[in-house]
């Protein structure tokens, strides 16, 4: 059992790896034709929409947003109209998305005209109507935040300190032997990792970081 103080913290929500769902929605007599899919870098987002562009190769609008997390960065958040009327779309559709806390993600919504005007208020409502619907129906996970430390110790004590931390819920990624014995570890954010590894040594060592991610666990 992982120790108290090396409890696993959540981050926002992804979809699950390999999801991608479609649903549709009707507003007088236009469908609204939503694709929904987990990606996990910009790249993957455009090959969504330019997959829907081929799919649907006769509808007018294929309007979008994604929100992918880039490590060490800001977000990427990126919304395009695609022809309809400017902000009718795209920024609405990723106001969705960014309420949902969803990340990691790719949206695209089909519009085939059914030959009513929707009018500016229509469509903003049926584009995010759409994008919520498809939410709605998606199941979702949540992702853990770990951090990357690393440590040295002498090499008399790597094993020793290898199962301190492997007791507290850490990941030993690797140990490299040179004049020392050099440790490098995941913990989940929320863990005390400095508490552990004073403890451990008696308060004479400190461990340092060097890097974060998030992961499904």
């Amino acid at each position: 059992m992982a120790n108290a103080a090396c409890q696993d913290g959540t981050v926002t929500l992804w979809l699950p790896r390999g999801y991608r769902a479609e649903s549709e929605l009707e507003v007088k007599r236009s469908r609204f034709l939503t694709t929904l899919a987990r990606v996990d870098a910009e790249e993957a987002a455009r090959e969504v929409i330019a997959d829907v562009r081929r799919v649907h190769p006769a509808a007018r609008h294929h309007c979008s947003a994604f929100i992918v997390e880039v490590e060490g960065a800001q977000h990427i958040e990126r919304s395009s109209d695609d022809g309809e009327p400017s902000g009718t779309a795209g920024a609405p559709m990723l106001g969705v998305l960014r309420g949902s806390g969803v990340t990691q993600v790719v949206a695209v919504v089909t519009r085939y005209f059914g030959g009513v005007l929707l009018g500016t208020g229509g469509l903003v409502r049926a584009y995010s109507d759409a994008v919520a619907q498809a939410l709605d129906a998606a199941p979702r996970v949540k992702p853990l935040l770990r951090v990357r430390y690393s440590i040295e110790v002498g090499h008399g004590a790597a094993g020793r300190f290898q199962s301190v931390l492997r007791a507290t819920g850490c990941t030993i990624e690797s140990v490299d032997y040179s004049e020392f014995a050099s440790i490098t570890f995941v913990a989940p954010e929320t863990c005390d990792v400095a508490t552990v590894i004073s403890v451990a040594a008696g308060g004479r060592l400190r461990p340092s970081r060097v890097g974060q991610f998030q992961s499904e666990g």
